[in-house]
């Protein structure tokens, strides 16, 4: 397959979300039988999977790389929403110029 037929939102996943939706596939989507192999609740894979559905909508909204960056970061919890939204802004009001 020609990379340029992948979907932008696979080849913008990190390899351990890629490894977790490989797992959630194998598992036929059970979030319980994930929990399990992972050894945590479900909520937190729950949380988990949530968070990579919000990567996943990001990437397909046709944004610009580095603002879809930014707000990646703040769905993974690396950056707080404030600060991403400052980030963002700035980098809006620079393009400008």
């Amino acid at each position: 397959m020609e990379l340029d037929k992948i979907p932008r939102w696979i080849l913008a996943l990190e390899p351990e979300d890629a490894a977790f939706l490989k797992n959630f596939v194998l598992c036929s989507g059970s979030l319980k039988e994930i929990a399990r192999s992972y050894q945590v609740s479900y909520p937190t894979v729950r949380l988990r999977l949530d968070r990579l559905i919000q990567k996943i909508e990001l990437n397909d909204q046709q944004e610009e790389p580095f603002p879809a960056f930014i707000k990646g970061l703040a769905v993974d919890s690396r950056l707080d929403l404030e600060t991403a939204k400052l980030i963002i802004e700035k980098y809006q009001q620079e393009k400008e110029r």
